[in-house]
């Protein structure tokens, strides 16, 4: 019983964690969406398809982008990694 409440008390605190309370990710000089939307739109791929987007940023460091395609075909972007170039 001892051992249950802890893992009880986490879990409580845990379930009021969500990805919907972090800030959206706006796109920078090199993204996909960065000024807007693509003008061509991904029409084969499916909805929810991953798209990647690697780019090196103004100060050389490499940028590697995540977006998903939503329902209406603009993309959406959901994780940006900045590292050096060659990691050591």
């Amino acid at each position: 019983m001892k051992a249950l409440l802890p893992a009880l008390f986490a879990g409580t605190m845990l379930a009021g964690c969500s990805a919907a309370d972090a800030p959206a990710l706006e796109p920078i000089p090199g993204s996909i969406t960065y000024g807007g939307q693509p003008r061509t739109k991904l029409s084969k791929s499916p909805v929810g398809s991953a798209v990647y987007n690697q780019f090196y940023n103004g100060t050389g460091q490499r940028v590697e982008e995540t977006y998903i395609l939503q329902p209406d075909r603009s993309l959406k972007l959901v994780r940006r990694e900045i590292g050096p170039d060659f990691p050591d």
